[in-house]
């Protein structure tokens, strides 16, 4: 297969994906469903908390950045953050394990009423579920951003949205990133 070829099979591929998202009645009600619920809670005086691992890390960072400074339109910053600081996650991860350094964040600063906005394409990882399971304890929501059926995370949230994708995490980690957009232009417009 030549360069052009495979270059075409990504965006086609993506594309299928995406359209088949965008037709799911039961997906984008999951969406619109987890937007409201972080509109809410940050209208009662809460905050949306994300955490995630590598590029789903970045992705909970972008999330966090979009809505404490700005997406598309000037509005007053949002109380939301990602967990994401270094020096935390080496100093949980060193004395308590790496499974407890969003755990550990979430008990920190997570309170009744706050989201918590858990990114991971398999549902499986670890520290993200373990960070679920804190957040339920402080009664937070739980929205769930997934893929491959949602794994363990699936029965710890209030909202899951998970992309319908058994290949690479890599198409999955695409759509999360529309879905995160789509998530901050229903936050800022509820203003």
């Amino acid at each position: 297969m030549n360069q052009r070829n495979r270059l075409n099979e990504h965006f086609d591929e993506a594309a299928r994906l995406l359209d088949s998202v965008r037709k799911d009645a039961a997906f984008m009600d999951a969406v619109e469903l987890a937007g409201q619920q972080m509109s809410a809670a940050i209208d009662a005086g809460g905050k949306i908390i994300s955490c995630g691992n590598g590029g789903s890390m970045s992705d909970a960072m972008h999330f966090a950045e979009e809505l404490s400074g700005r997406y598309r339109d000037d509005r007053p910053g949002l109380p939301a953050i990602s967990c994401s600081d270094p020096s935390h996650i080496t100093c949980v991860g060193n004395d308590y394990g790496f499974d407890q350094v969003f755990a550990r964040y979430v008990q920190a600063l997570g309170k009744a009423g706050d989201c918590l906005v858990a990114i991971s394409t398999s549902g499986n990882s670890a520290n993200v579920v373990e960070a679920a399971k804190a957040a339920r304890q402080l009664g937070m929501t739980v929205i769930g951003l997934t893929g491959r059926g949602g794994g363990t995370l699936r029965s710890l949230c209030d909202v899951v949205v998970d992309v319908p994708w058994e290949g690479y995490a890599d198409r999955v980690q695409e759509v999360h990133i529309k879905v995160i957009h789509a998530w901050i232009d229903l936050i800022e417009q509820s203003r």
